[in-house]
């Protein structure tokens, strides 16, 4: 794992006990007429926050939600919904402190829920002196928000430079140990399966991993820009012609390592992209000029279910074909059930897989499921993610 302190260490000591404790959660979750619709992120972020009361400290705890403009917290903004939540899983009340950069009042104990920080002027531009006064709040600052790893923000950022102590939370050091034996010490063979509408906006990804996995199985809008890579009509499915050249190159740099990018070899059509569309299963090499490609074909489906279990590791993101419309799902259900069941290490992530995961009842059946999308994009790419970089330098003192 990358060497960060960690809240967990701290709390097997006494290092916490009456300590203001500053806890950057990710606390963004989808609301609706003011209440939470689904609030996986705020369990989740409930350890954290348990571990640091159950040591003696006193814990304030910020996260953003939405995207606020600076300065205002308008009714959309406020993490009022999520104080009434915290309170109900913590079993004791949150209260929710508003303009609360020059000061906050909590006892040890008990916990305080810090009005949405993207409303803070300057959180976004890391301005160096709002990150210095949210650092002089606290004793020991813990990052717990994978999801915005990738982000140099204030509460990302700037308060780990200027607090005394800097540190990750358990689900942070979670994702990073997950992410990290992914990657960086997998067993093989390494699957990674790509799925998305554009190979532009994933890219970089497909070559930093091309260099890496044993098998990179490609699915939706980027598998028909690869078949058409591969010489094959697509008709009028979505694709991006420009990106041929690019397709070609990745598939290139596999085959020079001896790995594979499996091209489907049928697929399911439709007229029209629609839920009550016809569905036709054909030969990848006989879709007509008006067809549109919604999903891989059986055949595929099972060829990629056998590359599946055959797998040590498996890093999933992104679905096979539009899924959301069950005539067009069983590529992406045959592929689901298939990463369950492989005895590999598998880690999911980005938000049309965790719906994937959750429409096939799977939760319990991978071996990690991200918390992140964008980060844990990133994160696959090679990229460094500033919070966790600063944490690192933080813990090299």
């Amino acid at each position: 794992m990358t060497t960060v302190n960690t809240l967990s260490s701290l709390a097997k000591t006494d290092a916490l006990a009456g300590k203001r404790v500053f806890i950057r959660s990710d606390l963004n979750v989808p609301l609706k007429d003011g209440k939470i619709t689904e609030d996986t992120r705020v369990r989740a972020s409930v350890p954290a926050i348990r571990m640091a009361l159950d040591a003696g400290a006193a814990v304030m705890i910020t996260s953003h939600l939405g995207r606020p403009t600076e300065g205002t917290v308008g009714p959309d903004d406020t993490l009022e919904p999520v104080a009434r939540r915290l309170s109900e899983l913590l079993g004791q009340p949150v209260r929710l402190a508003t303009d609360w950069v020059d000061g906050v009042s909590v006892s040890p104990g008990r916990v305080v829920l810090l009005e949405n920080c993207r409303c803070n002027v300057g959180e976004k531009k890391n301005d160096p002196e709002l990150a210095k006064k949210m650092a002089a709040l606290c004793d020991i600052y813990v990052n717990d928000a994978f999801g915005t790893a990738h982000r140099a923000e204030a509460t990302t950022y700037g308060i780990a430079q200027y607090a005394p102590v800097a540190c990750a939370g358990p689900l942070l050091e979670a994702e990073l140990e997950a992410l990290g034996r992914a990657l960086h010490d997998p067993k093989r063979p390494l699957v990674a399966i790509v799925g998305g509408a554009k190979v532009s906006t994933k890219l970089s990804i497909l070559q930093a991993l091309a260099d890496k996995v044993d098998q990179l199985v490609v699915g939706g809008g980027i598998a028909n820009t690869f078949m058409l890579a591969a010489g094959l009509s697509i008709g009028k499915s979505l694709a991006e012609p420009e990106q041929i050249d690019q397709a070609r190159a990745v598939i290139d740099i596999m085959n020079k390592r001896g790995a594979g990018v499996p091209i489907p070899v049928d697929v399911v059509c439709a007229k029209s992209f629609s839920a009550d569309a016809e569905a036709t299963v054909k030969p990848a090499d006989q879709v007509a000029d008006d067809d549109l490609i919604l999903d891989i074909g059986p055949e595929t489906a099972q060829r990629l279910a056998d590359i599946l279990g055959n797998a040590g590791t498996i890093v999933w993101n992104g679905p096979v074909g539009v899924f959301e419309f069950d005539a067009f799902a069983n590529g992406t259900e045959v592929v689901s059930k298939a990463i369950a069941n492989s005895a590999g290490f598998s880690i999911a992530g980005g938000g049309d897989t965790l719906a994937a995961i959750a429409k096939y009842h799977i939760e319990d059946k991978i071996g990690y499921i991200s918390t992140g999308g964008g980060a844990f994009l990133e994160f696959l790419e090679g990229r460094t993610l500033p919070a966790v970089d600063i944490l690192q330098k933080r813990a090299q003192g």
